[in-house]
């Protein structure tokens, strides 16, 4: 693969972290260190196969978790029994996820709150009335790790003598993301799993996927979830249509 989606506006290595803690239910004060490093390795391994950018803070957080985890299966020093209950390998790091944690959950407030501030009006004239709610299902934005999950899954389900096809590259990301667009003319909300039921070979299995990261990069498509973990929708993004 020679081409590369940046990650501008997708997530660090924190929250991919927080996003595999929430995912095996974890607790934050307790890490199964050796667990969520292999996860986070695994994770990375695949974002190397999809041929993402992957910034430079992902590597130093698998070095990070590596040293950790090496230094917890040391045997413990019993010289200095008090030194070492102080001495957890992984309180840094859990003190950085935490406060982490906390600043994403405040800005997630404060977005939640600026976009509630807007069905309000500072001063009203002669007959206005409030506008009427808007009844709709609640719904949240996928993460990148979100869609990697899912990506997973349709590797998974994808039937074996499909990775072995070889087929003629006859499609490019930039046909993939037209495909994508057409689509979603023919079908307002589309199922993560819909986009891959015609792949014909792993490589167009992956193309498929990188063209829909660059809709989400370039602000074309949303994709969303109304649980934790639930299936991903896809639709048009209605902001980024809208007639100048």
């Amino acid at each position: 693969m020679t081409y590369k989606v940046k990650l501008e506006l997708f997530e660090g290595p924190l929250d991919l972290l927080l996003y595999l803690i929430k995912k095996e239910e974890i607790d934050l004060y307790d890490i199964p260190i050796a667990k969520i490093t292999d996860q986070y390795l695994e994770y990375l391994e695949l974002m190397k196969l999809l041929d993402l950018d992957i910034a430079g803070e992902f590597l130093v957080m698998a070095a990070t978790l590596i040293h950790i985890k090496s230094k917890m299966l040391l045997p413990p020093d019993e010289t200095d029994t008090q030194e070492q209950e102080e001495a957890d390998p992984r309180a840094e790091l859990v003190k950085r996820l935490l406060e982490y944690k906390k600043f994403k959950e405040a800005a997630s407030e404060l977005s939640h709150m600026e976009t509630h501030q807007k069905h309000f009006f500072s001063r009203v004239g002669p007959g206005f009335e409030l506008p009427r709610q808007v009844s709709e299902d609640e719904f949240f934005e996928a993460t990148l790790f979100d869609l990697i999950t899912a990506f997973t899954k349709v590797l998974k389900d994808i039937p074996r003598d499909v990775f072995h096809k070889v087929i003629k590259d006859e499609f490019t990301i930039s046909e993939k993301i037209h495909d994508i667009i057409h689509m979603l003319v023919e079908k307002k909300k589309l199922i993560f799993t819909e986009l891959f039921k015609a792949a014909k070979s792993k490589f167009e299995i992956i193309t498929i996927f990188l063209a829909l990261l660059e809709l989400i990069k370039i602000r074309e498509v949303v994709v969303m979830q109304h649980v934790p973990f639930g299936d991903i929708e896809i639709v048009r993004n209605t902001e980024a249509i809208k007639p100048a």
